[in-house]
């Protein structure tokens, strides 16, 4: 496995970060998914060797995370969600410095930074000034960066934060060759669902702290719920209140269309009957195919 953490806790003050964390990754593509305050930041850092973990252990493709944090910055890449951008320099330099920092020869480095600039479709702006580039330009230009090393697992936060419907689909799609077609593992950290459906296969969700899901996401969206739609008549209020009695998260959107996710383990037919004890008519229902949208909402609760 790349990435190994057990038991990671962590602590701001009196804020309870990260609650006991375990979980193992391998190679492609993992999504890190979570409401805000969940966690997901603070455990790219102490995976990033930036912070030190109260209590708990963890590798990251065999360092320690407690002891080599300069050896994990070396092998890994980093694409920060905030720029990190130096005024009055070009992209080339840019990316080449960066290229240093993380122990490469000033000649190579610059031969690199060439390179990836290219491969993010910056090369005929590579000598422009940062302070001339668009939003989508610099998205790509902190991709560059975080690969001008040629590193074994890539973190992203946020990688397509302000961008139009374009950018951000071109950056997917490097993003997805980069994970496909250059044996770099990809931990991407985001709030944007598609993003992390189209790219990924596995899931890390986090809720307050803790894992509240980790798996292939079609294993996931079997395991733990089911979602079911339907459609009403007559007054639902007693008929939701009698499915949450029960386990249920139920979902009335604004088109009347119900959305129901039962528990592991549950019957469908716990549906017809909280119905008829209700007294309301069911005028469709379907076993829905459930999206990553889906997933989030019925692990961690929320919209």
């Amino acid at each position: 496995m790349s990435i190994e953490v057990k038991d990671l806790s962590f602590r701001y003050g009196k804020i309870l970060a990260l609650d006991g964390v375990s979980m193992r990754l391998g190679e492609g593509a993992v999504g890190l998914l979570g409401p805000n305050g969940a966690g997901k930041s603070t455990l790219l850092r102490i995976l990033l060797g930036f912070l030190v973990p109260g209590r708990g252990e963890g590798r990251v493709l065999g360092f320690d995370i407690r002891r080599e944090q300069a050896k994990i910055r070396r092998a890994v890449g980093y694409m920060p969600e905030s720029d990190c951008f130096v005024a009055g320099m070009d992209a080339v330099t840019f990316t080449a410095y960066f290229g240093e920092l993380s122990g490469m020869p000033r000649q190579e480095a610059m031969k690199r930074a060439h390179e990836v600039l290219f491969y993010v479709g910056l090369g005929e702006a590579r000598y422009r000034l940062l302070d001339t580039y668009s939003a989508g330009m610099k998205q790509r230009l902190k991709l560059a960066q975080a690969l001008v090393h040629d590193p074994k697992i890539l973190f992203l936060d946020e990688p397509t934060s302000n961008l139009d419907p374009t950018g951000r689909r071109e950056v997917l799609e490097l993003i997805r060759d980069i994970s496909a077609n250059k044996a770099i593992q990809v931990l991407l950290s985001s709030h944007i669902l598609d993003d992390i459906e189209f790219l990924c296969e596995t899931v890390v969700i986090l809720k307050q702290g803790r894992v509240a899901a980790e798996g292939r996401m079609d294993d996931l969206r079997t395991i733990h719920y089911s979602l079911y739609e339907l459609r009403l008549k007559g007054d639902g209020e007693v008929f939701r209140r009698d499915l949450e009695a029960i386990g249920c998260r139920v979902e009335v959107m604004e088109d009347g269309l119900v959305k129901i996710y039962t528990p592991e383990g549950s019957d469908r037919m716990d549906i017809f009957r909280a119905a008829a004890r209700a007294g309301v008519q069911v005028r469709y229902f379907v076993k829905s195919q459930t999206s990553l949208e889906d997933l989030f909402a019925g692990v961690v609760g929320v919209d």
